[in-house]
């Protein structure tokens, strides 16, 4: 078969499709929508998948409107979203947990770039998030993501995406669940520093010569890197356990 022969007007509107659904994926998922890949490597990633899952890509009905193919772009591109922010809400409660860590250590006021989000977020927020994106790589996520990729151009047909009811029911439990775990993550912590301000409070009482502000602080920032380097593995094990679960619910988006 020549190139020329590809060249229908139906297979342009599947390769345009297809790759609105990829660039969906590329833009919003996590480890791929990370600001620190150029876009010209994203686009150029996008257009490689795009080629790649073109023989199994199917639609039932060519539009003929332009209105109509502009609402199937708009489907395609909502899969990616709704896909994206199920997962990004696993990263999302490891920077809640972060700025909660950072307020307790003293660095709240210390925010860098978030290359993920492109805001400013504390510094232990960023740690957090940068080695949340390794054990992301370690167990293979994003060959997971590529795989859901795959997986939805098998069952959904192009244009034909519409979010389910219950989705939102989810997202919602989500949000709670994202609080929830936030809270978890950074429960140590907060214990750690209920208990040195109630033995600070007691030293000032027994020697009131006792600086706080020379001695305290940088006693509950040593504690808080020991309490840290002890339950990182922890932390992380809570994190791989809640994305896996985020990334099983997405078979729900498929069927």
């Amino acid at each position: 078969m020549q190139l020329a022969d590809l060249l229908t007007e139906t297979n342009a509107i599947v390769f345009f499709l297809l790759f609105s659904r990829i660039s969906g994926v590329i833009a919003f998922f996590p480890f791929f929508s990370h600001m620190s890949i150029p876009v010209s490597v994203k686009t150029a990633l996008a257009f490689y998948l795009t080629i790649l899952f073109f023989p199994v890509a199917h639609i039932a009905h060519i539009p003929q409107a332009p209105a109509h193919l502009a609402l199937l772009v708009v489907s395609e591109f909502m899969l990616g979203f709704i896909a994206a922010m199920i997962l990004n809400f696993v990263f999302a409660a490891l920077g809640l947990a972060g700025s909660q860590i950072s307020m307790i250590m003293g660095f709240s006021m210390a925010s860098v770039m978030d290359p993920v989000t492109g805001t400013s977020t504390p510094i232990i927020g960023q740690i957090l998030t940068l080695i949340a994106v390794l054990v992301l790589l370690a167990f293979n996520g994003h060959h997971l993501m590529l795989l859901f990729l795959s997986q939805s151009i098998t069952h959904i047909e192009l244009g034909a995406f519409y979010p389910d009811p219950k989705v939102w029911d989810y997202l919602n439990h989500a949000v709670t669940h994202m609080f929830m775990m936030g809270l978890i993550i950074a429960f140590p912590f907060i214990a750690l520093s209920i208990l040195s301000d109630v033995i600070f409070g007691m030293l000032m009482k027994t020697m009131p010569q006792f600086n706080l502000l020379v001695v305290g602080f940088p006693i509950k920032i040593f504690l808080s890197i020991l309490v840290m380097i002890a339950v990182l593995g922890a932390m992380m094990g809570i994190f791989k356990q809640d994305f896996l679960k985020a990334f099983e619910y997405l078979k729900h988006l498929l069927y």
